[in-house]
């Protein structure tokens, strides 16, 4: 993607980037519950960027509704919200490391002095070797936020021998016990309870700040799942709505017919790129901010003013020998199956991954039409692994699929 890291050089001495992106979510509330004041996009954006530099990435450009301001880096993508923070970063980033800051800052400057919910996710890498600490292996990685969040959850969903793996870190202590027999209308779902406080640095370590870890934690997967047009109501003070179902479609071994568009010597700007590609009509009325890369690659935020909160953003690494792109949407829509198609049609890969979490507290269920089986079924594509976790108030959902014939 950046110049810099678009000359990542492996073993073999051969180019290679790392088109795998690290997810980080992170929601802020106040203890007291006096939040009507507060708000995250009240960072300067000189502070914003000297948090991108703790993750070794750059601001590209940003595109704003009055709920979400989205910034396009470097190396992906970063959405803030009134008390949401996501960061999504590929190549040899470091997104885990800015966690001290952030919250150094948000205490600061947004008002907010807990941090409620968390959650880190991303799949396997194909190089892991060429990544730096603290995201050598995602067992370093959970011992890392373990030492900021007292009772935190790792999981690992997918085949771990062919590493066809999907990793995620979840804080949820600060919830009511998890009683997975009781039905679902009689499930705790209060989002007011006490988050992690925001404490102040105490001591060098290897992030360069440590803090203390007296932390009472809250965790909530800020997500509802295909077919389910819910938003979620957080009341903390004050009401805020924003959508917070979130589809996530990562793609491998994608065909170079189609990921001819985003080499720049084909596409010179990103506007052709977007348009003779076929993104701009994955999700009809988006606001577009794009990036084409030189001399390849691709990264897009789309922002729904009709959706307030809503957003879509695709990253794309086209080289042949290690080509992926990931989707990512929180719109809702009447019909994922179809959305899902019309994006594997317009990126053509060989294998893909499909992740999607259920709140328990609404009820959400997938909007399947493909008899027993619990995850859309397409024509050319083996569902090759499905499996569904119950967390802590959230159903999630992983997926591989596999073109066939392969």
């Amino acid at each position: 993607m950046s110049q810099t890291l678009a000359n990542m050089i492996g073993d073999n001495n051969t180019h290679f980037f790392e088109g795998v992106e690290k997810l980080l979510e992170v929601w802020f509330t106040r203890k007291d519950g006096m939040t009507s004041n507060c708000d995250l996009r009240k960072i300067p954006r000189s502070q914003l960027e000297t948090v991108m530099q703790e993750v070794k990435c750059e601001i590209i450009s940003t595109t704003s509704t009055d709920e979400l301001d989205a910034y396009v880096l470097s190396e992906s993508s970063m959405f803030i919200s009134a008390r949401r923070f996501i960061l999504k970063t590929c190549g040899t980033t470091t997104p885990l490391c800015c966690l001290p800051l952030l919250i150094s800052l948000v205490k600061e400057y947004s008002g907010y002095d807990i941090v409620q919910d968390l959650y880190y996710s991303r799949k396997n890498f194909k190089r892991p070797e060429l990544q730096v600490s603290p995201h050598r292996t995602f067992e370093e990685e959970a011992s890392m936020l373990d030492q900021f969040f007292a009772g935190g959850r790792a999981y690992c969903m997918g085949s771990v021998n062919r590493a066809d793996c999907w990793y995620l870190y979840t804080v949820s202590p600060g919830r009511p016990r998890y009683q997975p027999n009781l039905p679902r209308h009689n499930l705790p779902h209060s989002r007011s309870a006490p988050g992690i406080p925001l404490c102040q640095p105490v001591a060098a370590s290897v992030l360069n700040l440590c803090y203390e870890t007296t932390f009472i934690a809250l965790f909530t997967l800020c997500l509802i799942p295909f077919g389910s047009p819910h938003y979620r109501s957080i009341r903390v003070g004050k009401i805020h709505r924003e959508p917070d179902q979130t589809l996530e479609v990562l793609m491998m071994d994608l065909d170079p017919e189609k990921m001819k568009w985003f080499w720049k010597d084909i596409c010179p700007t990103a506007a052709e790129a977007t348009k003779n590609s076929g993104i701009d009509r994955l999700i009809p009325d988006m606001m577009i901010d794009d990036f084409q890369f030189d001399p390849c690659g691709y990264s897009m935020n789309g922002l729904m003013r009709s959706v307030p909160g809503g957003y879509m953003t695709i990253h794309i690494t086209p080289e042949p020998e290690f080509s992926y792109v990931s989707f990512e949407t929180n719109v809702p829509h009447k019909s994922y199956k179809d959305l899902i198609s019309r994006v594997v049609a317009t990126f053509g890969p060989k294998q893909f991954v499909l992740t999607f979490f259920a709140s328990v507290e609404n009820g959400g269920r997938i909007d399947i039409e493909d008899g027993e089986c619990s995850v859309p079924q397409y024509i050319d594509y083996d569902v090759d692994d499905v499996q569904i976790c119950r967390l802590q108030g959230y159903d999630l959902t992983y997926a591989l699929y596999n073109r066939f014939p392969s």
